[in-house]
C-alpha cells in the first residue's frame, strides 16, 4: 500500500500536471484571440481579426469541456472587448493628432469624416495642430489617449490574467469610459451643425457606429458584483 507521502505526493503531482495542462490550453486560446484582437483593433482588419478571435474563443470553450482550469468565459469577453475599445480609440485619434498631414491617414479620416462625423471633413487641417478642426476635439484626444485608453488597455491585460489589481483598475476606467461617452456625445449634440450636416449618414450613422462604444454599460455590473476572490495577488 502507498504511504501517506506517497498519496500527498501524488496528488499534488497530479495537481501539477493539471494546472500545466490548463495554462498551455489558456495560452493556445489566447494566441488566436490576441492575434484577432491587435487586428479587430486596427478598425481595418475586423474582417481577419473576427474569425481568429472565434477560433481562440473556441479552444477555450473546449478546455473547460475536458475539465481543465481556463479563465472564465465573461472575463475574456470584457477583457478582449475592452482592449479593442482602447485600441480603437488609440490608433484612431492618435493618426489625427500626430500623423494628421500623412496621405494615408488624410484619406481614411476625411473619408470617415464625409460619411459619418463631419468634425473630421470640416477644416480638416486648418487648425495650428493639425488634424480634425471640430470644436473640442483635440482637448478629448490629447486629454483621453495617455490617460483613459493606455490605462484601460493596462487594467484589461491584468484583468485577463486574472490579477485584482486589473479587475480593481477595470472598474475605475470603465467608470472614467462612461464619463466619456457621455462627454463625447454631449459634444457631438452640441455641435451637430459641424458635426452632423452635409455628411452621407448624419445622425443615425453616428449613434449606428457609437453602439460599439457602450462597453463600460455592459463591463460595470459584473465588475463590481463577480467575487473578486477569483483574481489573485
Amino acid at each position: 500500500m502507498a504511504t501517506r507521502a506517497q498519496q500527498t505526493s501524488g496528488a499534488f503531482g497530479a495537481y501539477d500536471a493539471h494546472q500545466n495542462t490548463s495554462s498551455d490550453a489558456q495560452r493556445r486560446a489566447d494566441k488566436w484571440m490576441i492575434a484577432g484582437t491587435l487586428l479587430m483593433g486596427t478598425a481595418i482588419l475586423g474582417f481577419i481579426g473576427f474569425p481568429l478571435f472565434l477560433r481562440g474563443l473556441w479552444l477555450q470553450k473546449e478546455a473547460a469541456k475536458a475539465g481543465l482550469s481556463v479563465r472564465p468565459l465573461i472575463v475574456t469577453l470584457i477583457g478582449y472587448l475592452v482592449i479593442i475599445d482602447s485600441a480603437l480609440n488609440s490608433i484612431g485619434w492618435t493618426l489625427d493628432l500626430i500623423a494628421n498631414h500623412t496621405l494615408i491617414n488624410r484619406v481614411i479620416t476625411t473619408s470617415w469624416g464625409a460619411m459619418v462625423d463631419g468634425g473630421y471633413f470640416w477644416h480638416y487641417n486648418e487648425l495650428w495642430l493639425g488634424g480634425a478642426g471640430a470644436p473640442g476635439e483635440k482637448a478629448w484626444e490629447i486629454a483621453l489617449i495617455p490617460v483613459v485608453f493606455c490605462a484601460r488597455l493596462a487594467a484589461a491585460i491584468g484583468f485577463l490574467q486574472m490579477k485584482r489589481w486589473g479587475q480593481q483598475w477595470l472598474i475605475v476606467t470603465c467608470w472614467m469610459g462612461l464619463i466619456v461617452w457621455v462627454g463625447y456625445n454631449t459634444n457631438m449634440t452640441i455641435f451637430a451643425d459641424v458635426r452632423y450636416a452635409h455628411v452621407t449618414f448624419p445622425v443615425w450613422g453616428w449613434w449606428l457606429y457609437d453602439i460599439f462604444y457602450i462597453t463600460p454599460f455592459l463591463s460595470i455590473p459584473y465588475l463590481h458584483t463577480v467575487n473578486r476572490e477569483i483574481f489573485s495577488d
